[in-house]
Formats: structure tokens, sequence, C-alpha cells
């Protein structure tokens, strides 16, 4: 036979339980705003029934229920949402980054307009047009060096500019490395502290939000995979333990953080090179579309050498043309036209380009040395952005060595480097825009599982504080009629 205080035994633990809901959901209120917090729940578990099973058991006609007990307080969260928001987010930070690099780029090259290096060409043909209808006028001979120095300093200022940012990418690279290997020590001191606490019996799930939080900015940065850990000891079957974090290098995992400890991104200044566990880390082992630290590799490596390089072939192919035509006229003196334009090797050639004639008499603009007046040297270079180049030879400058620029004409050589650098911002701008609207979409799906809606909190709140009411309610219940057992039976014959 069951006891006569069963019953408050039952709503004790119906008061206790309902009070924990209550605490938890207040937690969850007081966190709605805390970056990276996921809400919790109390999981309510019926108590063992009365009696149990048994030789002895009480004849009574069946196992009667004995009340609740919280079980766990766990979070509500999809680790398969986590793993494609992740991922979705790794694409993020590879598109935001290439189109911020691209973007800079663009700043410089800052064409079409009125100040590019377009504009100081075309007036730089314009002055050498002037001067074939008048080539004794003093005026036209100095616009025409004027000119010159202009397309100059637009080269070295270019040069220069991309340069700056090329080696500002380094430093944010290093910044970068820096950050990543900042949070895989936080993670794996995380890891630590968890493997202190689920041994216990405990959840820590503080602790479990803020290594989520870490790994999120992690994925931003490289691709990453993730492991768990199982601490053993008398953790709880939903105790989601340590994490190893590996980077996808080549397509193998490379341990950056392995339980309590981490392996550091570091450079090898002998190599030049970037290595995690002697495994090297660049554009080609991640890949594209694989986080920041890939597309400021692509940057510094790929794009701005390869616009440099593209800058280099233009200048030193126009000052090769340029000085070859004109020592093919003669100046005032009736003197062959010296090199107008020093630009030593292709090498940094945009960068060093500059203008070594500063008497305009010296502007060789006449066929013959007798014939000041004749001007068709000066529109021979006029014509010079339209020579066709094919094969590297431009017909009638056979004397030329090779040029580096194979084909086409020098201005439609230019136009195709703009043209190119537009189309790679459009795809990054394009990529990055529907990747954004992947991740958005992805990060509501995740907030609408473990994010706190005030809403839902406020009903669990009232629900709980009913339930809680309930049980005392049932106390009161109790305790009359034990007060009638007690004091109103067995009074006969008083």
């Amino acid at each position: 036979m069951r006891s006569t205080f069963m019953g408050l035994e039952t709503a004790k633990r119906g008061m206790y339980t309902q009070q924990s809901a209550i605490h938890v959901t207040g937690h969850n209120i007081a966190n709605k705003n805390t970056p990276g917090y996921t809400r919790q729940r109390v999981n309510f578990v019926q108590s063992e029934p009365y009696p149990a099973a048994a030789m002895n058991r009480p004849q009574i006609p069946g196992q009667v229920g004995t009340g609740v007990h919280g079980g766990v307080i766990e979070r509500i969260r999809d680790t398969f949402v986590d793993e494609q928001f992740r991922t979705e987010n790794n694409k993020l930070g590879y598109y935001e980054s290439m189109t911020g690099s691209i973007a800079k780029m663009e700043d410089i090259m800052n064409e079409p307009s009125d100040v590019g290096l377009s504009k100081a060409m075309a007036q730089f043909w314009q002055s050498l047009q002037s001067l074939s209808t008048n080539p004794e006028n003093e005026g036209s001979r100095r616009v025409v060096i004027q000119r010159a120095t202009s397309v100059a300093e637009t080269f070295n200022y270019l040069y220069g500019s991309l340069t700056t940012i090329k080696n500002d990418m380094k430093k944010e690279i290093d910044i970068t490395l820096n950050e990543i290997n900042a949070i895989a020590t936080d993670i794996a001191s995380i890891n630590k502290q968890i493997s202190e606490i689920e041994p216990h019996g405990y959840l820590p799930n503080d602790l479990y939000d803020e290594r989520d939080r870490l790994m999120d900015q992690l994925s931003k940065l490289v691709p990453i995979e993730a492991e768990s850990i199982h601490y053993g000891g008398n953790s709880l079957s939903i105790a989601e333990g340590g994490r190893n974090v590996s980077m996808i290098v080549n397509g193998e995992k490379v341990l950056l953080v392995d339980d309590a400890k981490t392996n550091q991104l570091e450079w090898d200044n002998t190599k030049e090179k970037l290595l995690l566990n002697n495994k090297e880390v660049s554009f080609d082992s991640l890949g594209e579309g694989k986080g920041k630290m890939s597309a400021l590799f692509h940057a510094h490596d790929i794009d701005y050498p390869d616009m440099l390089a593209d800058l280099d072939k233009y200048a030193y192919t126009f000052a090769q043309v340029f000085n070859e035509v004109h020592s093919q006229g003669h100046d005032l003196n009736g003197d062959p036209g010296a090199a107008l334009f020093d630009v030593g090797d292709l090498n940094g050639a945009a960068g060093r380009i500059n203008v070594i004639i500063t008497d305009p008499a010296k502007i060789a603009a006449a066929l013959q040395g007798t014939e000041s007046g004749n001007g068709g040297n000066a529109l021979n270079l006029a014509k010079i952005k339209d020579l066709v180049i094919s094969g590297g030879v431009i017909e009638g400058l056979e004397n030329l060595p090779t040029l580096e620029i194979k084909s086409g004409t020098m201005q439609s050589f230019y136009e195709g480097v703009i043209g190119a650098m537009a189309v790679k911002g459009q795809h990054a701008n394009r990529l990055q825009h529907n990747t954004n609207i992947l991740v958005e979409s992805v990060s509501q799906t995740r907030s609408s599982i473990s994010e706190v809606s005030l809403d839902e909190e406020f009903s669990n709140l009232i629900q709980y504080q009913h339930a809680y009411s309930a049980s005392a309610r049932m106390i009161s219940v109790i305790d009359e009629m034990l007060d009638k057992i007690i004091n109103g039976m067995g009074t006969a014959g008083r």
C-alpha cells in the first residue's frame, strides 16, 4: 500500500521542476541580445512509477506515477544547419575579400575617367597630331614634352599605388594569420574547460555557445571541418564533447586544433611560404571560394602581380615603339631623333619610365633633317596607337626585338586589361551577392531553431507559472485531506 504522504512528494517535485524551467526561461530572456547565445530548455522526465516491479511489491491495481523531475538543461541546436551555415559563410568570406581587393584596384586604375592613363595617352597623341601641323612651333613642342611627362608620371603613379596595395595585402594576410591562430587557441582553451566539466555529468552550454561562435568566425577565414571528442567519465549521452578542428589543405584535413592543443599557422621565412604542420597554405592549396585567407592570397599572388605585369608590358612596349619611330625622324637641328623615354628592362618598367628629353628642339618631328617645317614624323608618332602588332612584330619596325604585346594595338591591349578587371569585379560582386543571400537564408533557418523568441518565452513562462501554482495548490489539497484524516476522523466516543 502506498504512503499517505506520497502526494506531497509528487507535488514537491512538480514545484521544483517548474521552478527550474522558470529559471531557464529567465536565462533565455536575459540573453536575448547576447551574440551567439542558443536558447535552452529543461527536459522534463517522468519519475520512476510506484511500485517498482518486484516479488514483494504491494498488491495494488497498477503502477502510480510519482511526478516529474528535470533531466538536463540542453541547448536547442541543429548541427546540420550549423555545417550548412559555415560552408556558405566560408564562401562569403572569400567573395567579400575578393570584391574589396578588386574594388581597390578599380579605384586606382580609375577607368574610364578624365584622369586615368587612357586620357593621358589620348592627350599625348593629340599633342603629336597638333605638332605635325606646326612642327617648328616651340609651344607645340613643349606641350608634347609635358604630355609625355604626364604619361610617364601616370604609369609611375599606377605602378606605385598598385604595389602599395599589394604590400598591404601581405600585411592583411599576416593579420588574418594571427586571427586564425588566436581563434584556434581559444577553441583549444574551451575544449580544455569542457573536458573538466562534462565527466561530472553536466552540460556546459555557455561554453558550447562560445565555441560555436568562434567556429563561425573561423569558417569565414579558412575552410574547416570539425570532429567530436568524447571525454568519458560520467558524461551524458547528449554531451557534445570537445572538437578537433582541421583546415582543408589540398583536399586533406590538417589539424589546427587538436583537443586542448593547437598547431599554429606560421611563415617559413626561408621559403617565403605559409605552413600548417609542414603543409603549404596558399591559394592553390586552399582553392577558390574557400575563405578570406584564400582570397587574400589570390589578390596578393595573382591579381595584383598580373595587373603590374600588364602595366609593365604596356609601358615597355610603348617606350620601345615610340623611341624607334622617333629615331626615324629629325629634330630642329637636323639630328636623328634620340630616345624620348627611358624605361630600362621589362620588370618594373611602368614604375621607372620617364622622359629624358627636356629640350623642345630635340623632338624629331621632321622626316628629313633639311625640312624642319615637315611634320611627317610627328604624324607617324601620332599614329603609333593604331599600329597593329602581329606575333610581337609591327610591320615597318622589324628592327625592334619581339614585343611583349603579341597582337592587336597597344590601345586595344590596355582596353582588354581594363575590361578583364571589370569582368573580374562584376563576377566577384555577383557571387558575393548570391552567397550573401544563401548565408542569410541559412542564418534565418538557424535563428528559427536556436534564437530566443520573446513571444515564445513569455508563453512558456505563463505555462510554467501555472504549472508551479497547480503543484502548490496540490500541496494545499493534500494538506486539507491529511487534516481531515488526522483531526476529523476517529473521533467517535470522545
